[in-house]
């Protein structure tokens, strides 16, 4: 099948490889002609575990080419995958303007019939908007072209978004016309191993199970750190909480790690996007994903409180080592991370920051751009001369630590854990000073 992907920033680029590799003849657009020049070389401007090798496999086969030319792209694809971003405007909405603009774009150059789908992130209502862009442009050409609008949402997790595509838990499918719904189901056979994982249904629907999927895990998380919370000041485990709830098959695991607080490009715009859609359009306040957001906002700040009292608030040349910067393992994505409020807040209290992170450090320069701060090549040179080692991201590497190196590198053998990732059996009977997320220090 011929198939246009409409962006190539981490969910265009994704789809079109993973597309490409079963079989069909794909061609992505993207309008940053710099951007496609690298991309049409090989070079991939994202990090993701297992991306590279296999776009580098479809590109030498000729199934995934990219392009700048948008009147290319449109005459190419029979199915057109619409994967542009939908950043979060002031007021916490989704800006769908380059969605529309896409839309647009198809409009004024498709000449036969079309199958446009929605893969971007959306307000509920878009697909019907898209559509309505489409028919008045056709009308103005005076041409009577059969397309059908189509919702697809993706559930990828940065970190292991090949594994989700080519291996996924269900494809949602949002669609009024049964022709193209039987088309994706074609599209997407490959990738469905239970033909219960298809899942049709109408449009807004498909739209508002984005919104509902991310915010219920985002809920997930912000209850699991309040109980964290509440386990540090009553002398509970949280570990042990954990595995004493998530046992029962109704509630799993999954999601249930109390940390720092999420951050990421989709839970915090998606839970606001869903706030803002629901006041407009329902006129119903969401408060349990009012409270979820608010959790998470006082969550960011633990680490530093957590420091702040350690060193009675004098962190003034107080030299503290950072390990990961990224918001989550296997990404180099900074959007919304724990590490940026806490790096921030350190340096504004005089602290002095040596940090170390396996992939983002090129993004953390760009976002933390005219701030002090040491970036190391490996994690044990952040610890030398530090007075506290602070763990924001659950990176495997950071899950083994030396204890010697520790006790030989740093000022004060002290260590926050951010994420619980350190077994706390290998700190006891040493110096060091362990202090978890809701589990008992250990000094």
């Amino acid at each position: 099948m011929n198939i246009t992907i409409i962006g190539s920033g981490y969910v265009g680029l994704v789809a079109a490889v993973c597309f490409a590799d079963s079989g069909n003849n794909v061609l992505c657009l993207d309008v940053n002609k710099s951007r496609i020049k690298k991309l049409s070389q090989g070079i991939i401007p994202i990090y993701e575990p297992g991306l590279e090798e296999l776009a580098l496999k479809n590109i030498k086969n000729k199934r995934l080419t990219f392009t700048s030319n948008i009147k290319k792209s449109v005459e190419h694809g029979d199915v057109q995958f619409i994967c542009v971003g939908t950043p979060q405007s002031e007021d916490g909405s989704a800006d769908i303007n380059y969605v529309l603009s896409a839309a647009s774009n198809i409009a004024k150059y498709m000449n036969r019939d079309k199958i446009i789908v929605n893969k971007s992130t959306v307000p509920v209502g878009s697909a019907g908007k898209v559509s309505q862009t489409i028919k008045e442009i056709l009308e103005k050409r005076n041409l009577d072209i059969k397309y059908s609008v189509v919702s697809n949402p993706e559930f990828l997790r940065e970190g292991t978004a090949l594994k989700d595509f080519l291996y996924p838990d269900r494809v949602v499918i949002g669609s009024s016309d049964k022709s193209s719904t039987k088309v994706m189901k074609d599209l997407y056979k490959k990738f469905i191993k239970n033909s219960k994982s298809f899942i049709a249904m109408d449009p807004i629907s498909a739209e508002l199970t984005k919104y509902a999927a991310n915010s219920l895990l985002a809920c997930r998380i912000s209850f699991i750190n309040e109980i964290a919370n509440l386990s540090e000041l009553i002398g509970a485990d949280i570990e042990e909480v954990k595995r004493g709830i998530g046992s029962d098959s109704r509630i799993g695991n999954s999601f249930l790690n109390a940390g720092c607080g999420y951050g990421g490009s989709c839970f915090p715009k998606d839970v606001a996007a869903l706030q803002k859609l629901s006041k407009d359009q329902a006129g119903m306040d969401l408060k349990i994903i009012k409270a979820a957001t608010d959790v998470n906002n006082n969550q960011k700040n633990i680490l530093f409180k957590k420091i702040s009292k350690r060193f009675s608030g004098r962190l003034k040349n107080k030299s503290i080592a950072i390990w990961g910067l990224s918001f989550k393992p296997n990404t180099d994505d900074m959007r919304e991370a724990p590490s940026i409020d806490l790096i921030t807040k350190l340096i504004s209290k005089g602290a002095s920051i040596n940090a170390y992170d396996p992939e983002a450090t090129k993004e953390a320069k760009r976002v933390f751009k005219g701030l002090p701060i040491k970036y190391k090549n490996n994690k044990n040179d952040c610890l030398e001369g530090a007075d506290a080692l602070v763990i924001v991201t659950e990176w495997d590497d950071f899950k083994d630590i030396d204890i010697e190196k520790i006790m030989n590198l740093m000022n004060n053998p002290i260590i926050f854990d951010g994420r619980n990732i350190i077994n706390s059996t290998s700190i006891n009977g040493t110096q060091i000073e362990y202090h978890p997320i809701g589990k008992p220090i250990i000094a």
